[in-house]
C-alpha cells in the first residue's frame, strides 16, 4: 500500500490491509485522511497518495492543529528529513529614535510528503501542534509558490 522507507513496516491507523475476498475483485487501496479545519483544504496528494507519515496533520490521527497560525518564507529545504526552516520577518519599534528596525526569527516546521516541490523562497503557512521533536512544534498547512519580483526588498511588506 505504501512506499516503505523505514525499517519497520508503516501502516495507517484503522486501515486493515489483509481483507480476504473470495471470488471478488480486489478493492482499491483504502486511505484514511481528515480535514484539519480552520479553512485549510486537504491536499489532493494526501487523499490520493501512498505515503505514510505519522506526523502529517492530514493523514494521521495523532497530530491536531491548535494554537497559532503563522506564515513565513522557506529558508532551508532537504537538509533534514521532512523538516523545513521558515524565516519570519517583522518590524520592532524603537521609541528613543521613533523608528523601526528589521528583525527575524527562524522556525522549524514538519513538512508532510503531500507538499511536493517546495523550494527556498516559497511562502508557507504553518499551524501549531504538539511537540514533534526537540525543535519542531509546527506543521505545514499551505504552500504558495515564490513570486518573482524585481528588486530585493523586505519580504513582509
Amino acid at each position: 500500500m505504501a512506499e516503505q522507507t523505514q525499517k519497520a513496516f508503516q501502516t495507517q491507523v484503522g486501515i486493515f490491509q489483509n481483507a480476504k475476498l473470495l471470488g471478488k475483485k480486489k478493492p482499491s487501496a483504502k486511505r484514511w485522511y481528515k480535514d484539519v479545519g480552520l479553512g485549510f483544504k486537504t491536499p489532493r496528494e494526501a487523499i490520493e497518495g501512498h505515503y505514510i507519515d505519522k506526523k502529517c496533520p492530514f493523514t494521521s490521527d495523532k497530530v491536531s492543529i491548535r494554537g497559532r497560525i503563522l506564515t513565513g518564507s522557506v529558508v532551508s529545504v532537504g537538509k533534514m528529513e521532512r523538516t523545513i526552516i521558515i524565516r519570519r520577518e517583522y518590524l520592532h519599534y524603537i521609541p528613543k529614535y521613533n523608528r523601526y528596525e528589521k528583525r527575524h526569527k527562524n522556525l522549524a516546521a514538519h513538512m508532510s510528503p503531500c507538499f511536493i516541490g517546495v523550494e527556498v523562497g516559497d511562502v508557507v503557512t504553518v499551524g501549531q501542534c504538539r511537540p514533534l521533536s526537540k525543535t519542531v512544534r509546527f506543521n505545514v498547512l499551505r504552500v504558495q509558490k515564490k513570486v518573482v519580483k524585481g528588486a530585493k526588498s523586505f519580504q513582509k511588506f
